[in-house]
């Protein structure tokens, strides 16, 4: 048996019970880091706000822009807080948030966009480009930044045969692997496919030198898939992606789903599938940690399509905010062909975690509507990279990796700080 006093303070270390917090912090946030560069540090994750402050409920629309986020929370009694609605970087943690941001960090609106959904941002190290695609019905380019120009520009390429509504993109071995989530006979025959190459949800490869794209794989059994939605290679050259509902809500798929939500890991040489998730309502982002032992999923259960097919009715349900907008990790075992030990690691702050990737050091990355959030292997949020458009998904460019793009509704920008992503092949 402990003394009181003993135990007490072992409770206190394991985390059983928390040290009493009294009033609010403030200012809640204050200017920090680099006087080059619009940072504003929060106080103690404003885990105590003065008592007059009010989130507005999101109007149930699954529209990013509806929601106020968290820097539109409004707080009348503490006016540093008006600082947060114009920072480019927010800082959680003032040690860890300030060395990611480093001496010089930037933050350069690039281009703007038609105001729809971007995704699959890839870097092609062959050609010094960074693809990305335009999720809407009947495009079927890929739109292309040219990093050899300065300042960089913007143009299309469209693959042959073309590349329909790629969710999500990953580079390796000389290729840059999709997730093609359109669906649709009528696309194919337009662009002279015929019967024979009608466009299937699916894994495609993309040659950027040849422009030549080929499909590895396009259906479980004889079943379509839903909407292969994003996607990550292994060391082993296994392919894992998640397929949820999105396409047929997209608009993008002409077949309703016939498969529950799931994300799977994918054999190119022996051409098996294997089921390795179906508890997510909503499987979405995926990326490994930089040593392959865990892999991350986000389940952004939030936003959910109508699928009412008989009547001929299809989009989205309103927004659900007490639906998931979650990340977890799960264990990576049995050589790296199965999960275990599934746990939640990070709530979103705001809208869903859509986009995921993984830095060099292992800090997580997503992209959450009113920028892209980082976090640590924990799930502690250390800083948000802030847009002034939806925030979607993020990628690194460069030799070294150590340029961030973030691509979303209606903008791309460029990010200059000290957290370069993973080197690969």
């Amino acid at each position: 048996m402990f003394p009181p006093i003993l135990a007490l303070l072992l409770l206190l270390h394991c985390g059983r019970i928390a040290p009493v917090v009294g009033q609010a912090v403030t200012p809640l946030a204050e200017r920090c880091g680099p006087a080059s560069a619009n940072i504003v540090c929060i106080s103690h994750y404003t885990a105590v706000m003065p008592g007059d402050f009010w989130r507005r409920p999101i109007n149930n629309s699954f529209e990013p822009s509806q929601d106020v986020g968290y820097e539109g929370t409004l707080i009348a009694s503490d006016p540093s807080w008006a600082l947060a609605a114009h920072a480019d970087f927010l800082v959680f943690d003032r040690a860890r948030g300030l060395a990611v941001l480093g001496p010089q960090p930037t933050n350069q609106f690039r281009f703007a966009v038609a105001d729809v959904f971007h995704d699959a941002p890839v870097y092609a190290p062959n050609s010094d480009e960074l693809y990305f695609s335009q999720l809407q019905p009947g495009f079927l380019a890929q739109l292309v930044v040219n990093l050899t120009a300065d300042p960089p520009t913007l143009s299309s390429k469209t693959a042959d045969p073309p590349l329909y509504s790629a969710n999500g993109a990953w580079f390796s071995d000389g290729l840059i692997y999709y997730c093609v989530g359109g669906g649709n006979r009528s696309v194919s025959e337009e662009v002279g496919g015929g019967a024979g190459r009608v466009a299937r949800p699916g894994v495609y490869t993309l040659n950027t030198t040849s422009g030549r794209s080929n499909v590895v794989l396009n259906n479980y059994f004889g079943h379509y898939f839903n909407s292969c939605d994003d996607i990550t290679v292994d060391a082993h050259g296994d392919v894992w992606f998640t397929d949820n509902d999105y396409a047929w809500g997209n608009r993008v798929d002409e077949n309703a789903p016939v498969l529950g939500s799931a994300t799977y890991r994918f054999r190119p040489r022996t051409g098996a599938v294997y089921l390795v998730e179906d508890t997510l309502q909503q499987p979405n982002g995926i990326a490994f940690a930089p040593d392959g032992q865990t892999l991350y999923l986000s389940d952004t259960g939030a936003i959910a399509p109508l699928i009412l097919p008989q009547y001929g009715m299809r989009g989205y349900l309103d927004y659900n905010v007490t639906s998931p907008h979650t990340v977890y990790a799960f264990d990576v075992c049995r050589n790296g062909t199965a999960l275990v030990n599934r746990r939640p690691v990070y709530l979103s702050k705001q809208w869903i975690p859509d986009g995921l990737k993984v830095a060099r050091n292992g800090y997580l990355l997503t992209g959450t509507g009113g920028g892209v959030d980082v976090l640590d292997p924990d799930g502690t949020l250390l800083l948000t990279i802030k847009t002034n458009y939806t925030a979607v998904n993020v990628n690194w460019s460069g030799k070294d990796f150590e340029t961030l793009w973030i691509v979303g509704v209606g903008g791309v920008s460029e990010i200059s700080l000290d957290l370069p992503g993973p080197i690969l092949s």
